[in-house]
């Protein structure tokens, strides 16, 4: 079978606009799935990567109240502000020790 250079262009041209369109398509899912009122949510293995920390860590922050949560159709979620101010809270701010000079 013997392809000429024009039927093969023309074919990788469709090819890439259908490329195009289905990546347009799955920015627009990506969008609508993962936002609630404009703010980004995350799911337990995002935060779990994301933190670096186990899960028994993550039910604990949540447990404690540390950590806010939202269900979903029974699927926990977690908006990145949330996520963000838990960082901030957590953080612990070492101040060198001051040496005593006598």
């Amino acid at each position: 079978m013997n392809i000429d250079r024009m039927e093969f262009i023309s074919w990788m041209e469709r090819i890439i606009e259908r490329f195009d369109l289905m990546s347009s398509h799955i920015s627009e899912l990506e969008k609508k799935r993962g936002s609630v009122d404009g703010e980004e949510l995350l799911d337990n293995q995002d935060i779990l990567q994301m933190l670096k920390i186990s899960s028994r860590s993550l039910q604990r922050y949540r447990s404690s109240g540390r950590l806010p949560y939202y269900t979903i159709s029974g699927k926990i979620y977690y908006k990145l502000s949330d996520v963000h101010q838990f960082i901030r809270e957590s953080f612990n701010v070492r101040m060198p020790k001051a040496y005593d000079r006598e």
